[in-house]
């Protein structure tokens, strides 16, 4: 991760971007409190994102430039491996910039200094497409309020807009320690408890928008030699809109989550890629008969939604796990198309 190329600023008003034809106005969402996972217990073994000194120790000798490891110089609590995820989204920010023409704002439910930042017209009025990424542990009680669900319909009202939201894993949703520990050796990252489970305030959004998913389990993707990901099974026929044009792989990510379409009607829903899974290390997903888990979905226009719903999990825009040209193509395509 490279230095920035202009000085940084903060605690700054946003700046809202004027309309421009041909270059979509991008914006992102995280729906935790930077408070709340910052100040959760190391002591704590669940529910919670690694200290920075985790991070080093499991990764040795990934972060032992002084960039990460001084600690006068980056946080070695939980903070810092917040503060990871910042820098690993700039590539996917700037490739955006790049493409449309605007600068991609990041919000933040409630920021490092406290500020609360709900979904309204501050964020919405200036976006046209908007990506929700679901980090939240559901141990901080993030809940979506009423009026944030009727601002993105109103949002979603609009033509030409596109909303994805990205719910992360939910590891060890099971009251078994046997099952919670199958999970744990299927995903094989040592810096993911025995239970994680994220995502109360996108799950929120998807009940009160109707999106009839559900994020489960964190599941590893089969490999291929180099531990590149395997190609992801596409249904190209469904894709009528070419979000998957030029598109045969997302990145790494050793714990995705399984969106579970959880309705009957399949014009509701069209998943057009699954990801195929690691089935050397068992886990009950596995077990019950599955092979793959659903990636990508789309959600198309349809009754007073104008615009266009998508589920990809917020790790296919974070350059900590790696990225390729397939992946820029995804990334252009669902700012472009």
């Amino acid at each position: 991760m490279s230095e920035a190329r202009t000085a940084r600023t903060y605690n700054q008003r946003h700046i809202p971007r004027e309309y421009t034809p041909g270059g979509r106005r991008v914006s992102i969402y995280v729906s935790w409190s930077y408070p709340a996972e910052a100040g959760r217990n190391p002591a704590e073994l669940d529910n919670r994102f690694s200290t920075m000194t985790e991070v080093r120790r499991a990764t040795w000798p990934a972060y032992e430039d002084p960039q990460w490891s001084d600690p006068y110089r980056f946080q070695q609590g939980v903070a810092g491996s917040l503060e990871l995820f910042f820098w690993a989204w700039v590539p996917f920010q700037d490739f955006v910039e790049e493409v449309t023409g605007h600068p991609v704002p990041v919000y933040q439910r409630i920021d490092q200094a406290g500020f609360h930042t709900p979904l309204d017209e501050r964020v919405l009025d200036d976006t046209d497409v908007l990506f929700v990424f679901g980090l939240d542990h559901a141990v901080t009680e993030q809940e979506a309020q009423p009026g944030e669900i009727e601002a993105l319909r109103a949002f979603l009202a609009r033509e030409d807009t596109r909303l994805v939201l990205g719910p992360h894993h939910d590891v060890g949703a099971s009251d078994d320690p046997s099952v919670r520990e199958l999970e744990y050796r299927h995903h094989g990252d040592p810096l993911v408890p025995r239970q994680q489970r994220f995502a109360t305030y996108v799950r929120d959004l998807m009940r009160g928008l109707g999106v009839p998913v559900m994020n489960r389990y964190g599941l590893r993707p089969a490999t291929r030699e180099g531990n590149q990901i395997v190609p992801l099974s596409t249904v190209r026929d469904l894709d009528t809109k070419d979000w998957l044009d030029g598109v045969t792989n997302f990145n790494f990510h050793m714990h995705l989550p399984h969106y579970d379409v959880t309705a009957h009607e399949p014009e509701t829903v069209h998943v057009l890629a699954r990801q195929p899974i690691d089935m050397s290390r068992p886990h009950p997903f596995t077990e019950a008969g599955n092979t793959e888990f659903n990636m990508f979905l789309w959600m198309p226009p349809g009754g007073t939604r104008a615009g266009d719903l998508m589920l990809a999990d917020s790790t296919i825009f974070s350059s900590l796990f790696g990225g390729d040209d397939s992946l820029r193509n995804f990334w252009r395509n669902l700012v472009s198309k």
